[in-house]
Formats: C-alpha cells, structure tokens, sequence
C-alpha cells in the first residue's frame, strides 16, 4: 500500500516539477490510501490558488484510492509518533495512518525524510502552488 503525502499530491495536481515521482503511486488507485488530513490539506491549498470546482475536482481524484478515516487509534498512534519523531500534528496523522496500514509514505516534506517505511524526493525550488 501506498499513501501520498500533500506536497506529492499537489505536485501531481500542479503539473510541477516532480509530479512524475508521485505519478505511478497516484494512479495505481488499488494499492493507494488517502488520509482525511490530506484530503483537508489538499481541497485548502487547491482553493486558494484555483477555485471551489478545481478543489472538488481533486478531492474526487483522491477518493478513487482508499479513503482511511482518522480513528481513535490512529489518533494516539500520531500522538506517540509526533513525540518519537518530533512531528507537527497534521505531518503525524498523516503517517500513523501510513503506519497503520502498513503503507509507504510518498513526500517532498522534509519532516519525513528520515523515517521508516518513507519515500522522500527533494522538493524542486521550481515548486510553486505547494509553497502555500
């Protein structure tokens, strides 16, 4: 299983520099979990550079892998993750969803760079919509 992180999808969405990193991982929806985070993080960063319609436009392209709900589990689980690895929230419910699925994390996020289980590509400095 594999989980796109937001700077990966919104790379993907953006035609930027490295969406070919995240294209396979993207569009191979049997073996692609979403996390609702992303999906909050990713309608967001759609609408403030495009509108309501592109937004909605990609939350439907994120649903066609499979959309794992933040559960009281995955919650503590981010909790013992964000203190482990010194994670903001948001990057810790993110991959204990990952972990919870036993999935791989695909990010430009530096937070995640020297975790387990992560496949990290540096950000290119062309990257602009993910800047947001």
């Amino acid at each position: 299983m594999n989980l796109v992180d937001t700077s990966g999808w919104i790379e993907y969405f953006f035609d930027e520099p490295n969406a070919g990193h995240f294209a396979n991982v993207i569009e191979d929806t049997e073996n692609l979990i979403i996390s609702v985070i992303n999906q909050y993080e990713v309608f967001k960063k759609v609408l403030l550079v495009a509108d309501e319609e592109k937004a909605l436009r990609a939350i439907a392209q994120m649903k066609q892998g499979h959309v794992i709900q933040l559960t009281e589990e995955i919650a503590l689980l981010a909790a013992k993750l964000s203190i482990k690895h010194r994670l903001p929230m948001a990057d810790s419910m993110i991959y204990a969803t990952g972990q919870s699925m036993e999935a791989m994390v695909w990010t430009q996020d530096a937070d995640f760079k020297i975790l387990p289980q992560v496949e990290y590509i540096m950000k290119s400095e062309q990257s602009n919509p993910a800047e947001l």
